[in-house]
């Protein structure tokens, strides 16, 4: 988990397209909110592993989201109960169990559904919102942040000093 933090601020401090950082948030969003326990999660978590994102974002963000998913679990489950019960899909979704091996995705869990529809609705405005904070970190923050205090003493503690060193040799 360290080392996507050192990743994450690796990529906010390189010529890395911003792009890929405010996908890899919104796809780290998207897995946060959804619960753990069903194969919808692991198929999109392993799906996300190939597709051209910064991994060290989507990771991190993925653990961060996960901490306070929990506490939109009655939105999600009020999202997802309108969706699974919306008339026009309801046979859809009845066809969809009946096939081997969906029933395992548990799409058809409110919370499941819910919390997908959210952060799909969300996927947008979050894109937008991080590629100008990326922008507005590389331009007007990062060079106040690398001089704090904070992060001299933070890059003072051995192991950080040890991973720091061990990635501009394997950069090099």
């Amino acid at each position: 988990m360290l080392n996507s933090i050192v990743k994450l601020f690796q990529a906010l401090n390189s010529n890395k397209s911003s792009s890929e950082i405010a996908h890899a948030c919104c796809m780290g969003v998207m897995l946060g909110f959804m619960p753990k326990n069903n194969a919808f999660w692991y198929i999109i978590f392993f799906f996300f592993m190939f597709v051209r994102i910064n991994k060290g974002t989507y990771l991190v963000i993925t653990a961060l989201v996960s901490l306070f998913a929990w506490m939109l679990d009655p939105m999600f489950n009020s999202i997802g109960y309108s969706v699974l019960t919306y008339p026009l899909l309801e046979g859809f979704f009845s066809w969809l169990f009946d096939v081997p091996f969906v029933g395992f995705t548990r799409f058809n869990n409110t919370i499941v559904m819910g919390s997908f529809v959210f952060s799909m609705l969300l996927y947008i405005p979050i894109f937008v919102l991080i590629k100008i904070l990326v922008k507005l970190w590389r331009k007007k923050i990062a060079i106040k942040f690398g001089d704090s205090a904070i992060v001299k003493l933070f890059q003072k503690i051995p192991l950080i000093r040890k991973i720091i060193e061990v990635k501009s040799e394997i950069d090099l």
